[in-house]
């Protein structure tokens, strides 16, 4: 086959010597050639093309596109061409996959779906939609990505899980990034959004309805199994998995904790939003500025539905149930309602625990997950009690008497408690003689004395006067002074060799 310069040489030789001989001579060429290419030129063809030859294939092009349109473009040709060896064709299957290669090319030709460019009016419109985040602890997250269609801002968010409240909380958390809310919120089919579809048309959650007009939003669905409706968000996954989750591509490593996530994500926006965005030439953040006028505003406060799942708290024990354990609350809120969620992963889990009073929503109890059986308790919303312990009964008089004996001090409660373990034997008659001992020596050594025969376990009768009566007994001591000396004086051998009389001693006596 000639090429594109001999060709020209060929023409340019037989328009200056008019002879096909002639100029096959000039050109080291057969006439047959230059016949050719000149008869190709007066036809209008393309110079050089070469001719259409019949192929082994062509007999059997009816049946192959009869088989690509049954199957929508998607037959093997291997499958084609033993489909074909049943007919009687002769053929490679080579042959045969450049045949339906070519009959598939033409099908999906007249069948491609075309899209036409979509022009997103600034404030209007904001996509989002979820991807597999990676795993922390074993246990797996899920990346939230929304994403601005005006300014091509994005946001990614961690979340444990796809529940309405994680949902509604990022949502609320998007909005208040931004700097308002949109008119229009477009997402999946979701049950968090859609609950069912009746002749083609979506039934909204009815959670989802009162978030959107708390918000003064629009939640819209794209049809279902066309990601296309939504492609700015579904490429906003795409690029926050490839750098986030950990790849080969990146050479991520573990993530620690569901902070560390968090900390990551963070850096995912700020680079993204701050770099030119190849289809506007612009910052996202910069362009966001000019759309952030356009957005609505966001209520100071956040949907309930954001909190969390409803509980109430127990009449007289301040607790709250949520997923099969027990979470303690302020004791200021018996009887109350409270909205509790879980947020984070692994050791940064907490359950949150929020209370929407009339000044608006309040976290007032935040705790580390629990296990069923193993409740969650802080001291602080217990006031005024204290751990009962098996074996340590509160002493509380019940009678007068009662009250008599426990008044004279803390040696008296503790004879009681250790005397009443003990298993003594008259007890009320040895806290009736307890109290009349108080009245005459004293309610301080009495209560002394009690407390000694608790701690020696002396509980039998009489024991406490001897303990009071050892108490009493003292030693007399001497001290030196400048006018005395505790050395021992000779007075008493005055009376050595003195003879006493009877009367002496008997008046001695």
């Amino acid at each position: 086959m000639k090429h594109d310069g001999e060709i020209m040489e060929i023409l340019a030789a037989y328009d200056l010597t008019g002879s096909l001989r002639a100029t096959a001579e000039l050109t080291g060429c057969s006439h047959h050639t230059v016949a050719r290419h000149i008869a190709a030129r007066d036809a209008g063809r393309p110079i050089g093309e070469p001719a259409a030859r019949d192929r082994v294939t062509d007999p059997f092009l009816p049946k192959i596109e009869e088989w690509v349109e049954a199957s929508k473009g998607r037959i093997r040709a291997d499958k084609a061409h033993e489909k074909l060896l049943a007919l009687g064709y002769a053929g490679s299957e080579r042959s045969t996959r450049r045949a339906v290669a070519q009959v598939k090319a033409a099908w999906r030709l007249g069948h491609v779906r075309v899209h036409r460019p979509w022009i997103a009016e600034p404030g209007m419109w904001l996509q989002y939609d979820f991807g597999d985040g990676p795993r922390i602890g074993g246990v797996k997250t899920v990346l939230f990505v929304a994403w601005l269609a005006f300014s091509r801002f994005r946001i990614v968010i961690p979340l444990r899980d796809r529940t309405a409240p994680s949902v509604f909380a990022a949502l609320d958390r998007c909005f208040r990034i931004l700097g308002g809310a949109p008119t229009y919120v477009l997402t999946d089919n979701e049950k968090t959004v859609t609950t069912a579809h009746v002749a083609g048309v979506p039934v909204r959650n009815q959670q989802t309805l009162d978030f959107a007009r708390h918000y003064g939003v629009t939640v819209l669905t794209c049809q279902p199994a066309d990601p296309a409706t939504k492609g700015g968000v579904e490429a906003s996954v795409k690029l926050a998995k490839a750098d986030l989750v950990l790849k080969d591509t990146n050479l991520r490593t573990d993530y620690g904790s569901f902070a560390e996530l968090e900390a990551a994500c963070e850096a995912f926006m700020d680079d993204v939003n701050s770099r030119e965005h190849r289809t506007i030439r612009r910052k996202p953040a910069a362009v966001l500025a000019e759309e952030a006028p356009r957005l609505h505003r966001v209520p100071e406060t956040a949907h309930t539905v954001v909190f969390g799942l409803s509980r109430t708290v127990a009449e007289n024990t301040p607790m709250v149930t949520f997923e099969n354990a027990q979470y303690s609350v302020p004791a200021q809120l018996l009887g109350a309602r409270v909205f509790v969620r879980a947020h984070g992963t692994g050791p940064d889990e907490h359950v949150i625990i929020v209370h929407h009073g009339p000044t608006g929503p309040v976290e007032v109890a935040r705790h580390h997950r629990a296990r069923p059986g193993s409740p969650a308790i802080n001291d602080e919303h217990f006031p005024g009690t204290r751990t009962r312990i098996p074996g340590d009964y509160p002493v509380k008089a019940r009678s007068a008497d009662e009250a008599e004996f426990l008044a004279i001090g803390e040696g008296a409660r503790t004879w009681l408690v250790e005397a009443a373990a003990a298993g003594t034997a008259r007890m009320n008659v040895k806290m009736a003689e307890a109290v009349t001992l108080a009245k005459i020596a004293g309610f301080a050594e009495v209560d002394k004395a009690l407390g000694n025969a608790a701690f020696h376990g002396r509980f039998a009768h009489g024991d406490l006067a001897s303990i009071l009566n050892a108490g009493k007994s003292r030693t007399t001591t001497h001290s030196a002074d400048e006018t005395r000396s505790l050395t021992q004086g000779t007075s008493a051998w005055a009376g050595l060799g003195v003879t006493v009389s009877t009367t002496q001693k008997e008046q001695n006596r």
